[in-house]
């Protein structure tokens, strides 16, 4: 493997040193060091951080190739500056068995841009009636450790506890689409006076919430590991804030898109926007952002959600729910978190890296940066500044929210496990 002296990097935003990387590990980090047989990247003013882990992920493959592949979205996420994505279940066929979770994780391999982790579904077919092969695909080579039926909600009470009952053994986590089915019926935005307005059927903070709650109370009865996907209100946050002061094992993310946008966009009935859950108000928005900066929240999870362009490019009752995340992302958290004083750099690498590996189980991603530890690498740019083009994306989908905003900052350059896929700003050919 080729060596990588990376020189002047700042290392979390708190020191100034060179990173000596080699046969894919760090081998040291100091001042001025040499090696000759090393490429020098130069990565003075650039923040040094982990290699971003996404804990919430849609690759579509298998079944929907045509709205995103393994690797397109690979390719994606580490131009965003990731080395590691959790792929959501909701394929086709749905991945609720051994076979199609091995499936993606050797597709992954093959692209070779990031460690892709399947995630297994709870359900049968997501269908919330009986549990998938749990254990199954927990021994299998993907060794799969969070199961969620992400796009549904696991709405049955006996049925979400006996989920939380069976992943204890090896180790599981529960994540789950908090969305109680018969509140949000019709729903398509959230649900406050400008739904009314706009005439559009409401999504109400309640219908998520009251799950939460429930799941909350089943996690501490079992003694279990839940994690709350997408977490978009005021008063999900409170509940979450309140359950972990007793003690209960309960994690939870939020996207950069509920970090930033609000339901006010909804009044352009421009679908892009359209999104599950649904963009809340601004009072929302400083919630989830505060929760994020104490810790309440503990992951930034993109939900990265590629349609193709006759699923988002109609009227808004008909177009699909979600948005593309992975390549701006970190933009949206220095823009809402870090220029904002509510995160440092070392918040960000414990939000966006850290942390989701440690819910996910992944022993050799986000790691710190230290000598002996995988060259899991992001080279950031935070002076740089960009206007979004959708249309110069990795991802096959064009669904971005950010079209045309002007976002800070740019990835350099990733490296995973020593091996750069993208430098200098560019996309690199991968040999799996």
């Amino acid at each position: 493997m080729s060596a990588y002296l990376i020189r002047n990097a700042n290392i979390l935003g708190e020191q100034v040193a060179d990173i000596l990387v080699r046969d894919g590990v760090i081998e040291s980090i100091g001042s001025a060091l040499a090696a000759d047989d090393a490429t020098v990247v130069e990565a003075k003013g650039l923040i040094a951080l982990p290699g971003l882990v996404d804990i919430h992920t849609h690759l579509r493959e298998p079944g929907r190739e045509d709205a995103e592949t393994v690797l397109t979205g690979s390719q994606a996420a580490a131009r965003g500056g990731y080395t590691a994505v959790f792929a959501m279940a909701n394929t086709e066929p749905v991945a609720d068995t051994a076979g199609v979770v091995e499936q993606v994780w050797r597709l992954g391999k093959e692209a070779g841009y990031v460690d892709v982790q399947p995630v297994g579904a709870v359900t049968v077919g997501l269908a919330g009636e009986r549990l998938a092969e749990l254990g199954a695909m927990a021994d299998s080579a993907a060794q799969v450790r969070v199961f969620s039926d992400d796009g549904k909600c696991v709405h049955d009470a006996v049925l979400m506890r006996r989920a939380l009952e069976y992943v204890k053994a090896f180790g599981g986590v529960i994540a789950q689409h908090a969305q109680e089915p018969r509140l949000t019926e019709g729903a398509q935005m959230n649900e406050g006076e400008l739904s009314g307005i706009l005439g559009l059927t409401g999504w109400p903070a309640v219908a998520e919430e009251a799950i939460i709650a429930r799941d909350v109370l089943l996690t501490a009865h079992v003694d279990s590991r839940l994690h709350v996907c997408h977490l978009s209100t005021k008063g999900s946050v409170d509940i979450v804030r309140q359950a972990k002061v007793r003690g209960v094992n309960v994690t939870a993310e939020v996207t950069p898109h509920h970090l930033l946008l609000t339901d006010e966009l909804a009044r352009s009935y421009n679908p892009i926007f359209k999104v599950n859950p649904p963009l809340r108000t601004a009072e929302d928005v400083e919630a989830v952002r505060a929760g994020l900066a104490d810790g309440t929240i503990d992951v930034v999870g993109t939900d990265h959600a590629p349609h193709p362009m006759e699923d988002k490019e109609c009227e808004w009752s008909s177009a699909a729910f979600g948005m593309l995340g992975l390549e701006e992302a970190l933009g949206v958290v220095q823009l809402t978190m870090v220029d904002t004083g509510n995160l440092t750099w070392a918040g960000v690498a414990d939000r966006m890296s850290f942390t989701p590996a440690k819910i996910g189980r992944l022993a050799d991603q986000g790691r710190p940066l230290v000598a002996g530890e995988p060259a899991n690498i992001c080279l950031y740019d935070p002076d740089a500044a960009r206007t979004v083009d959708p249309y110069a994306s990795a991802s096959k989908s064009r669904n971005n929210p950010y079209a045309d905003r002007e976002l800070p900052g740019a990835v350099v350059a990733t490296f995973l496990r020593g091996v750069p896929t993208v430098l200098d700003g560019k996309l690199q050919e991968i040999s799996a």
